[in-house]
């Protein structure tokens, strides 16, 4: 069952947007449409379907568009064109107090500076969320406990931030993000301001809630090698456009062009592909 579908989405900054995009779909390059507009084309066409509890990966260079895209699933960014279903209704059309109620309920983000709050214990900062929805103090209190002990962090609950490391504060950036019980969680390269060793801990951690409570995870990385342990599906941008999208299996297998071969080049595929994966095409030549 997919819990989002995007179709046909334009991202384009600048005022003559409408031009623009005219201009976009008429065949004139990016280059072309800055010059003449001044606008800048962020997301290009993308359409996407995201399963329900799946890591959705979409990775790229520094400014391939993808963090761009993924603050199009909260309306952070309001797309130009095309369309974004969450279970089935447009957020596109959505007044402000059903966008608030989204971004409070549905839809929960981690970021790469973690974003806490310093003058908040650990616990006041998991719980900052459900105190916004006005929820009393002993309640968002027992779901912000038992939230960090999912997250691996019991016994800090009254720490402040800077007497946490960066994993351990990431971990509460999570558990934030998660304890309004939002059934989405967009991650902007929530890992990448940690050290290699707290890096690979994290992703580790973040299968391991996964493993636990399903969400539906948008994960934006320029790493491939986070991109293949993370995601169940990958999406690979450049200049805006999503260039291919499958299985990590199926984007090293198969890449659809030298951009894709370039980013796959230095990976061991002993470490990912299977042998079941292999045995597929011999399968379907002896069914033949």
């Amino acid at each position: 069952m997919n819990k989002i579908e995007m179709k046909n989405l334009f991202l384009i900054f600048g005022t003559a947007k409408k031009q623009a995009l005219r201009m976009l779909k008429s065949g004139k390059s990016k280059k072309e449409i800055h010059q003449r507009t001044k606008c800048t084309i962020a997301v290009n066409n993308v359409s996407l379907s995201i399963k329900e509890g799946e890591i959705f990966v979409v990775m790229g260079l520094s400014g391939s568009g993808k963090s761009s895209l993924l603050r199009c699933f909260n309306m952070l960014n309001v797309p130009t064109s095309g369309s974004i279903s969450i279970d089935g209704e447009d957020i596109t059309k959505m007044n402000k107090t059903k966008l608030l109620n989204l971004r409070r309920k549905k839809v929960g983000m981690v970021f790469q500076n973690f974003g806490l709050l310093p003058h908040k214990t650990i616990i006041d900062n998991v719980a900052f969320g459900l105190e916004i929805q006005n929820i009393n103090l002993k309640e968002r209190y027992e779901k912000a406990k038992e939230i960090i002990n999912i997250v691996g962090l019991s016994g800090y609950e009254n720490e402040y931030p800077y007497q946490l490391s960066g994993g351990m504060q990431q971990r509460v950036g999570i558990a934030r993000a998660i304890a309004t019980d939002s059934q989405i969680l967009l991650m902007d390269e929530a890992f990448s301001a940690l050290d290699p060793l707290i890096r690979s801990q994290m992703q580790d951690d973040l299968l391991d809630i996964q493993q636990k409570l399903k969400k539906t995870i948008i994960f934006i990385t320029h790493d491939l090698d986070e991109a293949l342990k993370l995601g169940n599906t990958i999406a690979i941008m450049k200049d805006g456009v999503i260039v291919q999208q499958g299985s990590p299996e199926d984007i090293l297998m198969n890449p659809a062009d030298d951009y894709v071969k370039a980013f796959i080049g230095n990976v061991d595929l002993s470490k990912i592909i299977t042998a079941s994966t292999i045995m597929e095409p011999f399968r379907a030549r002896v069914q033949l």
